[in-house]
């Protein structure tokens, strides 16, 4: 029987990507443990050094540990997902600017220290989902930020400095990034905010 308004498609696309950027981050955790000793978790932001800037790119992939990594996959792969609902360009433009723009912020104004982790993308994702309902004011973007906050609205106390060698950083300026992404792409009068749908 054919789905007349795509759902099991979305769905499945929804779940393809999600699983995609999980495997990938456990696979880099795996080899890193395993077989290079952490010297990649050792390439993430470092605030203020030019040889750490590219650190932007690599550190949403890299993690102390498998209890770090653990403790994001969750969340990464929930909100991710609730993100992806828009539709893949959109959540691929929100992961784009949470990343640089959270990166690079942290790069500027972070303590020195070697800054890693997928959180700072959580959180990004996070502020897109709370942030969206105000700026495109959708009855559904509205639903999905009430329950976006309710199931993980606790992590914002993440953006505090109250728990030593946390990258509270990196979660702040990732809150911010994903707020600002959505007034820059859902603020827009013209902007396409969810995915059309196509009877089959």
């Amino acid at each position: 029987m054919a789905d007349p308004t795509g759902t099991t498609s979305r769905v499945l696309g929804v779940a393809r990507v999600v699983i995609s950027v999980i495997v990938t981050l456990w696979l880099v955790e795996i080899i890193d443990v395993l077989f290079l000793d952490h010297t990649l978790e050792r390439q993430g932001i470092q605030p203020r050094s030019w040889g750490g800037l590219d650190g932007i790119l690599w550190a949403p992939f890299l993690h102390d540990d498998f209890a770090h990594l653990v403790s994001n996959t969750i969340p990464l792969a929930v909100l991710g997902a609730l993100v992806l609902l828009r539709g893949i360009p959109r959540w691929l433009q929100v992961t784009a600017v949470v990343i640089v723009v959270g990166g690079l912020a942290t790069w500027l104004l972070a303590r020195t220290a070697n800054h890693i982790g997928a959180s700072g993308v959580v959180f990004g994702y996070l502020g897109f989902l709370l942030a969206a309902g105000f700026f495109e004011r959708s009855p559904r973007a509205i639903a999905l930020g009430a329950i976006t906050a309710l199931a993980y609205g606790g992590l914002l106390w993440g953006v505090l400095p109250t728990r030593p060698g946390i990258s509270w950083e990196s979660h702040l300026f990732g809150f911010a990034a994903g707020a600002l992404a959505a007034s820059w792409l859902l603020s827009r009068p013209a902007a396409t905010v969810w995915p059309s749908r196509h009877r089959s």
